[in-house]
């Protein structure tokens, strides 16, 4: 071999030496949701004196998070007395932010030290023996054990909390010289949604769609940070041109609507209430694919302190004639956290000014039991002639439910709608983050080449490292 060629050689063995002598700790990683990080990270909080090698590093186990957010949720610093926590109020990587209230550090439940309002930031400073942590000594660290609590509660007088506890586990391992997650129980039962058929040929549903709005779900499992795709329709036959409106709806842990307890996700003739709420993003599609549809995207929630995760949501629908200008009493309206307004699917924005006073009419004076729709003519409803008034004609509108819904935490996973159980942080293949089989096969291969033509190599560069024999 040329001289040329032993240089490469020669050469090459020096780098692979590097990359052998290369160590793992000086850069952060994350495997399987732990993220270990140097006490001299690259993040440091202000006035942090920095320290002699070698330095303390920090544990953090974020598997139960299961954050889509790019930044990790939680971060930690080892200092020489204590270490700070801090943690981005996006704990859940959806774009909600997590009340600093509900954060707490340790058995000992300490509170947050500090909060920046502009970078949504809760800061924890604690020494190392305070707020009920643990000290574990092995032969090599000392390893001081804490955890991050997330424990949501209702806000004001609402009685359903839209994110699940979560535990962070953190650890400060100095040198001397983690979560289990129960599994979602398959429910034996599919969600079924209710059909009423009225007499005159008015057919209402309520239907738990798809994210796409193009089919029906076909399971009842929904985690938490999801929104629940609702669709409500009529069916008008023969009628009139109609335009169907949700006069309200409600949640309960059984099909009874005046269970206790309830949460309005609708009220007020029209008004989508839930999306009052500091925490939620509940509102009306608009515009509506057609006129004898309404479609509405609710946050998904469960009943505080309820171990059952199940909730029914009940509602009531009722109709107007399609060209019959929108008020009051027949409306859809959402509200605009950007302009703090209602605002309606269609029509003027003076409709929707009784969901904020709450003095909403009723039916216009109609009993919910009712006829609101007596005033039409024929049973046809053929315009023209006169209204009948010997009761033959029924209600045009209806009670509808969905349910039950399977309110899943984050870390239980999701179901998918051919009923297979997604594990948590794992993504459905040809998703973000997940791998096709024939992927990982080749992913394997290469990894077999690489190392066969490395070990190769190694046997030339051990054979240039020889000295050369000398005959006498």
């Amino acid at each position: 071999m040329g001289s040329g060629g032993s240089l490469g050689v020669v050469l090459l063995c020096w780098m692979l030496a590097e990359a052998a002598s290369y160590s793992p700790w000086d850069f952060s990683s994350r495997d399987l949701g732990v993220l270990r990080v140097r006490g001299d990270s690259s993040w440091r909080p202000p006035q942090v004196p920095s320290f002699s090698q070698p330095s303390p590093w920090a544990w953090v186990d974020l598997s139960q998070l299961q954050a889509a957010s790019p930044l990790h949720p939680v971060s930690v610093w080892c200092q020489e007395a204590q270490m700070v926590v801090t943690v981005h109020r996006d704990l859940f990587g959806t774009g909600r932010l997590v009340r600093a209230a509900d954060l707490t550090l340790g058995t000992a439940a300490c509170p947050a030290t500090a909060q920046n309002a502009a970078e949504n930031v809760v800061t924890f400073m604690a020494g190392l023996h305070e707020c009920g942590s643990t000290l574990q000594v092995t032969p090599d660290s000392l390893i001081y054990k804490t955890s991050l609590f997330y424990k949501p509660t209702p806000v004001g007088n609402m009685v359903i909390v839209r994110t699940s506890p979560a535990v962070v586990p953190i650890e400060c391992h100095y040198p001397r010289k983690s979560n289990v997650s129960s599994s979602a129980v398959r429910p034996t039962w599919v969600p079924f949604h209710s059909t009423l058929s009225m007499e005159e040929k008015l057919v209402f549903s309520l239907r738990l769609m798809s994210d796409d709005w193009r089919t029906e779900r076909l399971s009842n499992g929904v985690q938490l940070g999801e929104s629940l795709h609702l669709q409500a329709d009529v069916v008008a036959g023969d009628h009139v041109p109609l335009r169907l409106f949700v006069d309200d709806c409600v949640a309960t842990l059984s099909p009874d609507r005046n269970s206790s307890p309830r949460y309005a996700l609708i009220d007020l003739s029209g008004c989508l209430v839930d999306g009052r709420a500091d925490d939620a993003t509940s509102a009306f599609i608009s515009p509506r694919p057609r006129q004898e549809t309404l479609q509405f995207m609710v946050d998904a929630f469960k009943f505080a302190g309820d171990n059952r995760n199940l909730i029914y949501i009940t509602c009531h629908l009722k109709v107007s004639p399609a060209d019959q200008a929108p008020n009051p009493l027949y409306k859809a309206c959402s509200f605009n956290k950007a302009s703090s307004l209602w605002a309606p699917v269609e029509g003027t924005g003076d409709i929707c000014s009784c969901c904020e006073t709450g003095n909403c009419p009723l039916y216009g004076g109609y009993s919910r039991r009712t006829n609101p729709l007596s005033r039409w003519s024929g049973r046809r409803m053929k315009r023209g002639t006169s209204s009948r008034q010997d009761g033959s004609l029924k209600r045009a509108e209806a009670e509808v439910s969905v349910g039950p819904l399977l309110i899943l935490d984050p870390a239980q996973g999701l179901w998918r709608s051919s009923g297979r159980r997604v594990p948590a942080g794992k993504a459905p293949q040809g998703a973000t983050g997940g791998l096709p089989m024939l992927v990982q096969v080749a992913m394997l291969i290469a990894a077999v080449v690489l190392s066969l033509t490395a070990l190769g190599i190694f046997i030339v560069c051990k054979r240039y490292s020889r000295p050369p024999s000398v005959s006498l």
